[in-house]
């Protein structure tokens, strides 16, 4: 399983320079028009769409390929000039979105999608969502600790591997204790107020499985409902 790790400051910085590249009326129109024809466009086509030149097109969709909104390519067919095709320009496949404060509900999607076609035998609904839940957050601990080799986690030790983590993720952790991680951002708002017993428990046991997979086993997920942020809560172990 893949896991895409955002931006260290859980805000995702090429999303947010994506959309600061349409904040321009000629890179806005060329990409509305690169999204409508669904074909790779050239140069030309783009200069034309919105009446600027071939040169000043050039520009602007090299901006675009650069926040990573379109991508290039070279038209197929005869060479127009000697060992050159035209340069052509198309949409990326990627969603681009920015969100503050963050939410990461493709996440929450991907495990409720996942425990409807792995249910087990004798297993509930709910049971499945949550060992699916903890199934992730377990590859997302290997993933991490594969990465940064910490050793032997003691409890502090573990705290700051996971805020950094949970931070990327966009749970805002805050240290409340040397001890104890508060969660002040639920990713899953506002689901969790629609259903807050079925995602604040995706919550806990994908946390849970972050921590088992890192391999701090003095660390847990705990659950503090009624607070206006996170429901789960980092603490050493009883």
């Amino acid at each position: 399983m893949n896991v895409t790790v955002p931006d260290p400051d859980g805000l995702d910085a090429p999303a947010i320079a994506a959309v600061a590249a349409l904040d321009d009326d000629l890179r806005r129109g060329m990409y509305a028009y690169a999204r409508h024809v669904r074909r790779p466009v050239t140069r030309d086509e783009a200069a034309a769409a919105v009446g600027i030149s071939r040169k000043l097109a050039a520009f602007h969709l090299d901006k675009l390929v650069a926040a990573g909104l379109l991508r290039f390519g070279f038209a197929a067919g005869p060479v127009v000039k000697v060992g050159r095709r035209p340069k052509v320009y198309e949409p990326v496949d990627e969603a681009i979105q920015v969100q503050l404060p963050a939410r990461r509900h493709e996440i929450l999607a991907g495990i409720l999608a996942e425990a409807v076609l792995a249910e087990g035998t004798g297993e509930t609904a709910k049971e499945a969502v949550r060992r699916v839940a903890g199934e992730r957050g377990f590859a997302l601990g290997e993933e991490e600790r594969a990465r940064t080799r910490p050793g032997r986690l003691g409890t502090e030790r573990a705290l700051t591997v996971a805020e950094g983590v949970l931070r990327r993720y966009g749970f805002e952790p805050s240290r409340d204790s040397r001890t104890c991680v508060r969660l002040r951002n639920c990713p899953f708002h506002p689901l969790a107020a629609e259903a807050p017993e079925l995602v604040c428990g995706i919550n806990q046991a994908f946390l849970a499985g972050f921590l088992n997979g890192v391999r701090a086993g003095n660390v847990e997920a705990a659950l503090v409902p009624g607070t206006a942020e996170c429901c789960v809560e980092l603490r050493q172990a009883e």
